[in-house]
């Protein structure tokens, strides 16, 4: 049975406008509409927000934490800079100063006369446990022991 309507009501109204104990099946859908929204605006915020990380991980260790760190702190503290930085970070190869800086130093001690020092891999013993102790280990701690502090 339908109720009569209201005399100061239109005659015809709208589709989306329910009775009093009816469902209202638009705000039903508007409701899950919204929560998808969301959810998808924010997993591409997300996605997006991590595209500096994402794009130097192929790069140096260094540079990448450089980057992760500056896009944690963009996401946290909502200031853009940090993750502009870091975005041109990411794209920009930093260049590897350490190496030429080395083989200079090598360079020069060769020059000098100094013997150079040997690398990991070509001491003997490198792969031993570390509580071995050769015979100069000791007499190297004891000199240490003896030299008197500064202060």
């Amino acid at each position: 049975m339908s109720e009569p309507l209201h005399p100061a009501a239109p005659h015809h109204l709208p589709g989306f406008i329910t009775g009093p104990a009816d469902t209202d099946y638009l705000m039903i859908g508007v409701g899950i509409f919204l929560i998808l929204a969301v959810v998808g605006v924010g997993n591409l915020y997300l996605h997006l927000h991590s595209l500096p990380e994402r794009m130097a991980h192929k790069s140096k260790k260094l540079q990448f934490e450089i980057v992760a760190v500056l896009c944690l702190l963009s996401l946290f503290t909502h200031n853009h800079l940090y993750w502009v930085i870091g975005l041109f970070l990411a794209l920009v190869d930093l260049p590897d100063f350490l190496t030429p800086l080395s083989r200079i130093a090598g360079s020069v001690d060769k020059l000098a006369g100094v013997p150079p020092e040997p690398e990991e891999s070509d001491m003997p013993g490198a792969g031993a446990a570390h509580g071995a102790e050769g015979p100069d280990t000791a007499t190297v701690r004891a000199a240490k022991g003896e030299v008197h502090g500064h202060a």
